[in-house]
């Protein structure tokens, strides 16, 4: 097979999908792997180290595309991108096109087959492409948030973790999953004062046993979520539902009980945000103030240490990358049920339920289509 990777277009987006050892892995098998040049330059790979390894540089994406029998990348194509797709090509990326119609469309119009790493499964129900990024992006997310919630940037002016005498910093987390957590770790580390919701008692029972004390677990009702809104200094949102697009939790209306000066950092972004409020924005650009609350929505938070996020995502996703190119994407499904969940769009039709469900398409099961 053919496999290929490009330079990444969104704005400072420097991971890459392939690195250098992925590439010698791929040849090793007899494939070829075709690398747009300088794709790898952000994340600390050079057009040498991926010839080391036995790579073809392009110059051009379109170079790329034309040849490769699959393409992976990291983020979702840009709108200058769509027109590269073609029938029967695999696109093996993260997706998120719950809340991206013109995407979806475009990529069932293409006649492409579209791999989505963020909603395959394992063997125990876990995403384990999704993980990596979520544990990145929820130690981040206090990374961020402890700084936008300075004075310079707008925020309240306190420092989370405070010292003797002040009264600690209050984050609230909402959503317990992988995010969630690391969020919570990374929280509990700088000695602010922690409180996390979920609607998964077993959930909070498990977060309960490993923070003890550190944490205090509350089920996310709409009561909850006001009380705990009212004294935060900073609201993380990280609720998921795979493929689907993110129930709204904060409200506009619940932006009035909160503290001016308060941050908020959505980390559910990519999946249409738990902020009725929030909407995308760039490194370049990351926060805007709405009623006083300061919003921070960067859509590819992970891209901000892309030679950390570059490996742990290649670590995560390689395996299904390797399976397609030995066996092709049908066998490759027959061969690993769970994996199937990862394809959303096949040949022109959607066949994830969430997405489906999302933008109001007809759904097809996967090996309905093939």
């Amino acid at each position: 097979m053919i496999i290929g990777t490009t330079k990444e277009l969104k704005n400072h987006e420097y991971r890459v999908g392939l690195t250098p050892g992925n590439v010698s892995a791929f040849v090793a098998k007899g494939h070829k792997v075709l690398v747009e040049t300088k794709a790898g330059e952000g994340a600390g790979f050079s057009d040498e180290d991926y010839k080391a390894a036995g790579a073809v540089i392009c110059d051009t994406p379109v170079e790329v595309f034309a040849k490769a029998d699959m393409v992976v990348k990291v983020k979702e194509p840009e709108q200058c991108e769509y027109g590269y797709l073609r029938k029967d090509q695999i696109l093996f990326t993260y997706l998120h096109l719950a809340p991206n119609p013109e995407l979806t469309q475009a990529l069932m119009k293409s006649g492409c087959k579209a791999v989505a790493f963020e909603t395959i499964r394992d063997a125990q129900g876990n995403l384990p492409c999704l993980r990596p990024m979520s544990q990145i992006a929820g130690r981040l997310s206090i990374q961020q948030g402890a700084k936008y919630v300075e004075m310079s940037y707008g925020g309240r002016g306190i420092l989370l973790g405070g010292v003797p005498g002040v009264e600690k910093g209050k984050i609230v987390i909402l959503g317990g999953g992988i995010a969630g957590t690391y969020a919570a770790k990374a929280a509990i580390g700088i000695g602010a004062q922690v409180t996390l919701l979920d609607v998964n008692l077993n959930r909070l029972s498990y977060l309960d046993d490993i923070f003890g004390n550190s944490v205090e677990t509350l089920y996310s009702t709409e009561e909850n979520i006001r009380k705990v809104l009212k004294d935060a200094d900073l609201v993380i949102g990280t609720v998921l539902i795979p493929g689907g697009k993110t129930p709204k939790l904060v409200r506009k209306e619940h932006l009035t009980l909160m503290k001016k000066g308060a941050v908020i950092v959505d980390v559910a972004i990519d999946q249409g945000g738990c902020c009725e409020s929030s909407h995308v924005t760039t490194h370049d650009n990351p926060v805007f103030v709405e009623q006083g609350v300061v919003h921070y929505c960067v859509g590819n938070m992970p891209g901000a240490v892309p030679y950390t996020s570059t490996v742990a995502l290649a670590n995560a996703t390689f395996q299904y990358a390797m399976l397609m190119a030995e066996n092709g994407l049908e066998k490759a499904i027959e061969m690993d049920p769970n994996f199937a969940l990862g394809v959303n769009i096949y040949k022109g039709l959607c066949t994830n339920k969430n997405v489906a469900k999302a933008l109001n398409l007809e759904y097809t099961a996967i090996q309905d289509a093939i």
